[in-house]
């Protein structure tokens, strides 16, 4: 059966729904996160979200034993955006709507904090449990396309220091940049033979880079702690020249999530 613009309308007139999709619009949260954004049980927030998925609002995406759901407004058809688009606009204005995008921004902040100890709590053995899951050097693998001596590369989210240690050699400078001070010091002992290698304190989100920089920007196994994607990448964007390149290395699903 076609699904009308009747039946959107609908969908939308339930002010719980209408607060969903205009926080997973901006943000990919969990349940349990939802429930906290909207300060609804988790019954009410699940059904909500099964409908919202059926009728093709949301995609979800499952890490371990854990779901997160995202609006994409990509994926709906014209009609559908154009209506989301009169719908959200009036209600983002709302104050119930405002307070909900505030905690939803404090989650992912506690994110944040999450992953900062545990990049604190790891400098001393992660040489060790990178080596473990992924081998000693799979990073040449993705790199033999940077090889250029003119380039100026960013190293973002650089940890440890692998990737700039392999890319120092190879290319006119690196700008290395992480926020964690234990892995920094790492990097430093690393790279402190490097002349053309610059260390930076910072985040993804937020980086220590003037405009247009980068011939070639690195996020070797960044992506999945970045809380904010979007804001991330267009940060990213910012830093790169018009006609430079963007490298993403992650994992792909394992047995490891402990």
């Amino acid at each position: 059966m076609t699904t009308t613009v009747l039946d959107r309308l609908s969908l939308l007139a339930d002010r719980s729904r209408s607060r969903i999709l205009l926080v997973l619009d901006k943000h990919e949260l969990t349940v349990t996160e939802l429930c906290t954004v909207l300060q609804m049980p988790q019954s009410t927030v699940s059904r909500h979200l099964k409908l919202l998925v059926d009728d093709g609002w949301l995609v979800a995406r499952g890490e371990g034993t854990t779901r997160f759901y995202k609006m994409v407004a990509s994926r709906l058809d014209g009609a559908t955006r154009d209506l989301w688009g009169v719908v959200s606009s009036q209600y983002i204005a709302t104050g119930l709507a405002t307070q909900d995008l505030r905690r939803a921004e404090s989650i992912l902040a506690k994110r944040r904090d999450r992953a900062q100890v545990f990049f604190l709590n790891s400098a001393n053995m992660w040489d060790a449990m990178r080596t473990e899951m992924i081998g000693v050097r799979t990073d040449l693998l993705a790199l033999l396309d940077l090889l250029d001596p003119t380039w100026v590369v960013g190293d973002l989210g650089c940890g440890a220091g692998h990737i700039s240690e392999a890319l120092a050699p190879c290319v006119a400078r690196v700008i290395a940049v992480d926020e964690s001070g234990p892995m920094l010091g790492a990097a430093k002992l690393r790279l402190d033979q490097y002349a053309n290698v610059e260390l930076l304190p910072g985040t993804v989100e937020s980086l220590p880079i003037e405009d247009a920089t980068l011939d070639a920007a690195v996020l070797f196994l960044v992506a999945h702690f970045i809380a904010d994607p979007a804001k991330a990448m267009r940060e990213v964007r910012r830093v790169i020249k018009p006609e430079g390149r963007l490298l993403i290395v992650d994992l792909m699903s394992h047995d490891r999530v402990e």
